[in-house]
Parts: structure tokens; sequence; C-alpha cells
């Protein structure tokens, strides 16, 4: 189903659609960390990678929670959002040599992948509140809020050492 399918005919339906992209996206991520985590030499930047897969799994959980909240059943669509993000992201870390040069890369890539997932969580809060489904948004606006916290904490990780030493 594309974005303006016709099979998208009310807010409830791109609400449920939305909601479907960010699961197939989370689910990705999942499969992506791995990687990003065994590719970092930075202790910090590994560690900021391990502590969001685990976020990340309870956040498909809680999507998942949202799905059976609003009467679905928890499905994925593909996202080429998500797809494109990770596949650049896995291109240009094969380019690199430099393990610090690496970590800055890795690092930006996870950036571009927590400002995606921020744009979907705040669209779906917002959608949510007009559907009148407070419940929904609740818990959507806690995953909003971690995502916030990690993009927060990957800028940090990048401002404080992973981009002076690749310099």
């Amino acid at each position: 189903m594309g974005l303006l399918s016709k099979d998208i005919k009310s807010l409830d339906d791109l609400f449920v659609h939305t909601l479907q992209d960010i699961y197939y996206a989370e689910q990705q991520i999942t499969k992506a960390l791995p990687q990003m985590i065994e590719q970092a030499s930075d202790p910090q930047l590994k560690q900021a990678f391990q502590t969001h897969l685990g976020e990340t799994q309870q956040q498909i959980q809680m999507v998942e929670q949202v799905f059976r909240m609003h009467g679905h059943d928890p499905k994925g669509v593909t996202c080429p959002a998500i797809d494109g993000i990770i596949d650049e992201a896995q291109e240009i870390a094969g380019d690199i040599d430099d393990p610090q040069v690496l970590d800055a890369a890795l690092l930006a890539a996870a950036q571009a992948v927590e400002h995606y997932e921020i744009t979907r969580y705040g669209t779906l809060v917002a959608w949510a509140k007009q559907l009148g489904r407070d419940d929904c948004a609740g818990v959507l606006h806690q995953i909003l809020d971690q995502e916030k916290a990690t993009d927060q904490k990957l800028n940090r990780i990048a401002e404080s050492k992973i981009n002076t030493q690749a310099a």
C-alpha cells in the first residue's frame, strides 16, 4: 500500500498505516543494531547501541500494544525510508578503514534513524489524540521520549569525543 493508496480513506486508516510503517522500521533497526555494535570501536558508542537495542525491542512490544488497543493485529508494511537509511549506513561503513571515522559514520547513521523515528512517533501521537485515542497517544509518547533521549545521548557522544577523534 502506497502512502496515497486508495486503501487510506481516513485519518484512522493513515494512523494504522503509519503504525505499520514504524513497526516494520523498529524490526529492521533490531536487525541492524547488532552489526553496528560489532563495528563500533568506541566503548561508549558500543554501549549506547547496546542500550538502544534493548529499548528498541521494548518499543516493538509497545507498538504491538498500541495495535491491540486500537483493535488491530500487529503487522508491518515495508518502509522504504528506513530501508534506505540503513542501506546507506551499511554502504558507507563498508568503505571506511579508520575506526574513529567509522565510529563517526555509525553515530551519524544512528542519529538519522532516530530523527526518522522521532518524526513518525510525533505524528502518531498527534493523530492518536485527534482520533480521541489518548490511551494510544500515551504509549506512543513514551516511545517518542525514549527516541529523543537516545538522540540527545548520541549527540553528546558525538560532540564530546567521536567527532573530535575522527577529525
